[in-house]
């Protein structure tokens, strides 16, 4: 009689009891249903079908689009004592052929491999002459056109529901809004999928946005809570990815970079570092991070505004995947709306698209610019429902002060209609504050009723109001991309002075201080809550996890997460059996690990 999910649970991964939906999505699978999977970052999607793949007779057949992951995923199951392995590009042809005949020998209990490879009329051969478990279609939202990691292989693994109707499926995502997730279930034939859609909630993940003021120094000072963490700061430009990674290096952080226009080697040594190694800040665009299994990210850093709630979404959800607090930390101005704005009208995509994207670009600027609590707006963008205050974001820690104005408001889309709707924010500035330029005389706008009528406000002051107002809908930024803004059809409420116009202050920037922190103040740990005295132990846990890694070859969370760590910290087990009661120590990490972890924690005793 093959064990229970609860026993696998327990003595393969240590945990003791399943978390929010994944008992019934295991036992799903088991049954022999298929089934769609919502769940967050960090919420435990791995365990749904991998516990299914150790209780069903046969391999377990993962479709993951990334080289990275897979290596990853594989190196945590074998270090918990399964039998896994997965089929890419990076593996020679002996090793290929030695993983292809143990899948036929029925070795294994779990494969991962790419759609790519998946949808070869050879590898869909091999399928049919082995017993499969089940089949695991992991990050399922690329199935989407509208989605910002589209990837049209995906669209084929109907074929799966198709040659193997037999065998359940089930596809996972931690980000979908509606719209994806109706095309998910169109494009793999998931229509009779029981569907599992947890809530997509972060609880142990700050929110934190403020105007981008002095980038530099905002990140230093941002960073100085995090000295010594592992985290991710995203930009948008591949040129301010590789300043932002060399001025940190200078400034004495492990930064490195990842984008695009690097070579292949380049950075599949940077994510490898990244993953391997503790205390590494990775700067990279949105090409970096899809797939990225490393738990212990504390923190996730925008200097610029993301293109839509769906990728800031996905983006700060890899911080804190072990559930321990972490940082989501974005700073922004008026100029990201305008350059997302002239990306997208200068894209080759169809006019459809760019409507959704410019409609998902208004909302990502309007969560930056709330007064809400940021978790309202954050969820509701996937349906949810969410009645703050949260406690945890910006807006409730410090609630934001208003002002009225409506009067400011009316001036601004005065100035924009009258100058004809065909000009960025600074000539309407200079229209408002009434000043005098060659160019101002040559196009007529020193003759506007308009022309001055703003010269009470500096232009810092306008610049917030024309960001607000693009915000709000109540000013559009052109579709063709030149950066000028229109009226839209909000605009009138507010002119004939129906709607009135209440608007944030904007926080007035810290004096910069030069004095700095002593070398005793920054503590690693230190966002976990690792006290002064816990620090000598904390250090000492880590460094033999990281020896461990080295030894074994895998990333040091693949050992133990911080979380586990912590644990042991706060524990201080004396005996096997008292470690074996932590959260994360499964049987074999427990033989394989223990002796050492207890030597550790008795000597600091």
């Amino acid at each position: 009689m093959p064990p229970s999910p609860l026993d696998i649970l327990q003595s393969v991964f240590g945990y003791t009891q399943f978390r929010g939906p994944q008992q019934a999505i295991v036992d799903q699978l088991i049954e022999g249903g298929d089934a769609l999977v919502l769940m967050p970052t960090g919420g435990g999607k791995s365990l749904c079908y991998q516990i299914p793949a150790l209780v069903r007779q046969g391999t377990g057949i993962v479709v993951s689009p990334l080289i990275a992951l897979m290596q990853d995923q594989v190196d945590a199951l074998r270090e918990a004592g399964v039998s896994a392995a997965y089929l890419n590009s990076s593996l020679r042809a002996e090793d290929q052929r030695e993983v292809e005949r143990r899948l036929l020998a029925g070795e294994l209990n779990l494969l991962y491999v790419a759609p790519e490879r998946l949808l070869t009329s050879r590898f869909l051969g091999l399928l049919e002459s082995t017993e499969v478990a089940l089949f695991a279609i992991d990050e399922a939202h690329c199935v989407s056109q509208w989605g910002h990691d589209f990837r049209p292989e995906y669209r084929e693994l109907a074929v799966l529901h198709q040659r193997f109707p037999q065998i359940p499926r089930i596809a996972l995502t931690a980000t979908a809004d509606q719209r994806t997730r109706d095309e998910i279930v169109e494009r793999l034939a998931l229509q009779d999928a029981r569907q599992f859609v947890s809530s997509f909630d972060r609880p142990n993940i700050r929110y934190q946005v403020g105007l981008r003021h002095n980038a530099r120094r905002q990140l230093m000072e941002f960073l100085e809570r995090h000295r010594g963490e592992t985290g991710i700061v995203y930009a948008l430009s591949r040129r301010k990815v590789d300043e932002t990674a060399t001025w940190l290096m200078e400034a004495g952080i492990e930064a490195l970079p990842y984008h695009a226009g690097l070579d292949a080697a380049t950075r599949n040594a940077n994510q490898r570092r990244f993953l391997r190694e503790d205390g590494v800040v990775m700067v990279a665009t949105v090409a970096f991070g899809m797939g990225i299994d490393k738990p212990d990210v504390r923190f996730v850093a925008h200097l610029d505004l993301p293109r839509s709630m769906e990728g800031y979404y996905q983006e700060t959800g890899r911080a804190g995947r072990d559930g321990l607090p972490s940082d989501a930390w974005m700073i922004y101005g008026l100029s990201d709306v305008v350059t997302m704005s002239q990306m997208i009208a200068q894209s080759e995509s169809a006019d459809e698209r760019k409507r959704v994207e410019r409609q998902k670009l208004e909302a990502q600027l309007a969560y930056a610019e709330t007064t809400q609590c940021r978790r309202e707006l954050l969820l509701a963008a996937f349906g949810e429902s969410f009645h703050g205050p949260c406690g945890h974001c910006d807006n409730c820690i410090e609630p934001p002060k208003t002002w009225d104005a409506t009067v400011p408001a009316q001036k601004a889309l005065s100035a924009v209609y009258r100058s004809g709707q065909r000009f960025g924010s600074g000539h309407v500035i200079s229209i408002l504050r009434g000043e005098d330029s060659t160019r101002m005389s040559d196009l007529g706008h020193d003759r506007l009723s308009t022309f001055g009528i703003g010269a009470d406000m500096d232009e810092k002051q306008w610049r917030s109001v024309f960001r607000q107002l693009l915000a709000m809908g109540l000013l559009e930024a052109d579709a063709e991309g030149f950066g000028t803004l229109r009226l839209s059809k909000a605009s009138r409420e507010v002119l004939v002075g129906n709607r009135p116009v209440r608007l944030r202050e904007d926080a007035t920037p810290a004096r910069a201080t030069r004095k700095r922190r002593r070398d005793s103040q920054l503590v690693t740990g230190g966002s976990l809550g690792v006290e002064a005295y816990e620090q000598p132990l904390w250090d000492e846990l880590r460094k033999l996890r990281t020896q461990l890694a080295k030894q074994h070859g895998v990333p040091p969370y693949v050992i133990f997460h911080d979380a586990t760590l912590l644990a042991m910290l706060r524990a201080l087990p004396s005996n096997e059996a008292e470690l074996s009661s932590i959260s994360g120590v499964g049987e074999a990490k427990l033989k394989r690990y223990g002796r050492d972890f207890l030597a550790v924690i008795n000597a600091s005793e």
